[in-house]
């Protein structure tokens, strides 16, 4: 059982937990309505996925209006695709604008609400502190945490043979520190293949695992406009079965066969996988020619490592001086949030998008659409909303 925590404090509104994209966008949408909060995050950063678990080529994958967040444009001088530092530059002005000043090196251990008083318990602990835990009580809990909180690093067979370092994406870089040597990078979605095509441009070797998943990989953009932007039209007059079949017809178009360089698409189309698994699908901007040309090789799952490198399903075996986990994250709320089935064992809400951003007793999530940085806007603008009618009511009856 956790020790007492050392100080206590009353938050005059919501919790917010999670300094990303959709902590200062709630937090943001609440102060715009006069409601305020208070925003804990375990790094000393906002969006510390961002900033300390990204590589450095990294840009937004759709255009940038579609990831603004509420009451905020890019500005006007940013280029379709913003890059990491522009993102973040961005992130950084919209909390200052907001005046939304989050609290830093707090990780939430527990948050369980306390039915005899009709109020959440949220226990924090400070690392810079020596651990100190504070315990924040409030009447509402917003769960603004993300789908990507924690790392995915998945086990192999015979890895503690191998004789070189074994990374996550999360702490990938650049492909400067790989020039001239074999890396076997595991994993075909965005990361996997944006770090194959840095490795390259570094003039690295890589071998890019496809595992038992299959995959849907489209352009980025067709004849000039962002496929993102495409589906969506589309979508405003057609059923999403009929936009999927439409998406993988032009993605043949403009792709090819891509059964040929190993890559295999999935029986559902790829807005469905997105909606209802979180698959998000790759959108190429240059790997595939980098596979057909030779400079990255695609191979099937890993059966088991040895010293030099990885035995493979198929039998064969590839040389490795490195390996790169391009392996994913998951949402870690089911390890704090205690007393509550609102949401899975896998961390997302039960209910499904649209509704899944209200639970019982001043329960909220923001973040958890599976629609990225859109889905992140929508949640934040209903969810302060719904706290801000609940908050006029509580003050106009003090």
């Amino acid at each position: 059982m956790a020790a007492a925590a050392s100080r206590v404090v009353w938050v005059n509104g919501p919790i917010v937990v999670g300094a990303g994209p959709a902590g200062l966008s709630v937090a943001a949408c609440l102060r715009a309505r006069g409601v305020p909060s208070v925003v804990l995050d375990r790094a000393d950063c906002v969006a510390s996925l961002w900033q300390r678990r990204t590589y450095d080529r990294l840009r937004l994958h759709l255009p940038r209006h579609f990831c603004e967040l509420p009451g905020m444009p890019f500005p006007d001088h940013y280029p379709e695709y913003p890059t990491k530092r522009q993102f973040v530059d961005y992130l950084e002005a919209y909390a200052a604008r907001a005046g939304v000043e989050p609290r830093f090196n707090q990780a939430v251990t527990s948050a369980r609400y306390d039915a005899a008083a009709g109020l959440w318990r949220v226990r924090a602990e400070d690392a810079a502190a020596g651990d100190a835990a504070t315990e924040y009580i409030g009447r509402w809990l917003v769960v603004a945490t993300g789908e990507n909180a924690e790392r995915i690093v998945p086990e192999f067979d015979g890895a503690e043979e191998f004789a070189g370092p074994v990374s996550h994406v999360s702490e990938y870089k650049s492909g400067e520190a790989y020039r001239g040597k074999r890396v076997l990078v595991v994993g075909c979605g965005n990361s996997g293949m944006e770090v194959c095509l840095d490795l390259c441009d570094h003039n690295a070797l890589p071998a890019m695992v496809v595992r038992d998943s299959k995959v849907h990989v489209l352009p980025r953009e067709m004849f000039g406009v962002a496929t993102f932007s495409v589906a969506v039209f589309l979508l405003r007059f057609l059923p999403l079965w009929l936009v999927d079949r439409i998406l993988v017809l032009l993605a043949r178009i403009f792709l090819g066969n891509l059964d040929k360089l190993g890559i295999r698409r999935p029986s559902g189309g790829p807005l469905e996988l997105k909606n209802t698994r979180g698959r998000t699908p790759v959108l190429d901007i240059g790997a595939l020619d980098r596979i057909r040309s030779g400079d990255i090789e695609v191979v099937p799952g890993i059966k088991r490592f040895f010293r030099g490198g990885a035995e493979l399903v198929d039998g064969r075996r590839v040389a490795a001086d490195a390996v790169i986990l391009a392996t994913g994250y998951h949402s870690n709320v089911p390890q704090w949030l205690k007393g509550s089935d609102f949401f899975t064992q896998e961390g997302y809400p039960r209910v499904p998008f649209p509704d899944g951003w209200k639970g019982e007793s001043g329960l909220y999530s923001v973040g958890f659409t599976r629609r990225g940085l859109s889905g992140v806007s929508s949640d934040a603008v209903k969810v302060a909303q719904d706290i801000a009618m609940a908050w006029e009511q509580q003050t106009s009856t003090l």
